[in-house]
């Protein structure tokens, strides 16, 4: 099997590479197979550097090295977020007296109006208290590790259908 893997290029079973178009270079091969083995209502977890992943995966994908804004940018151009749900997006609210600001949901709420999926934040973003978030990524389909630095920076979509 080859295993060098060329930005971009995604491998058969038998290990042959197969080209395909319009996919962001950033994302790895098995981030792209996993979201395509999701179903409406899954979950993604985009998870920041101090996220206890392998504490709360089912399954983990290592994006070492890359930060969430940049994921979310790629993931958008081909992820369907949820319209039969009121709040597809999930952050994680600050915890009562942590004096932190939060400017990177700026980028997120940039990101997804720039997208074809803007319309999931018709609602805004639904906010988690601390636990209530951690017993939700939990039953995410996948979770994304990152090195995001930013705290309160995790971020969940919800999955929804292509039309």
């Amino acid at each position: 099997m080859n295993t060098h893997m060329p930005a971009g290029e995604i491998y058969n079973d038998e290990g042959v590479g197969k080209m395909l178009k319009k996919i962001p270079s950033i994302l790895p091969p098995e981030l792209i197979k996993t979201m395509m083995e999701m179903g409406h209502g899954d979950e993604i977890v985009l998870a920041d550097g101090n996220f206890q992943c392998n504490e709360y995966g089912k399954r983990v994908v290592r994006m070492d090295g890359h930060n969430i804004p940049e994921i979310l940018d790629a993931i958008l151009k081909f992820f369907p977020l949820d319209t039969y749900t009121k709040q597809p997006i999930v952050l994680m609210e600050v915890v009562p007296g942590d004096n932190v600001e939060t400017p990177i949901w700026d980028k997120y709420k940039n990101i997804i109006k720039k997208s074809d999926e803007s319309e999931g934040l018709h609602n805004g973003f639904l906010h988690l208290e601390r636990f209530e978030y951690y017993e939700r990524a939990k039953k995410a389909f996948v979770i994304v590790a990152t090195s995001e630095p930013a705290l309160y920076a995790n971020i969940i979509l919800k999955k929804g259908v292509v039309v």
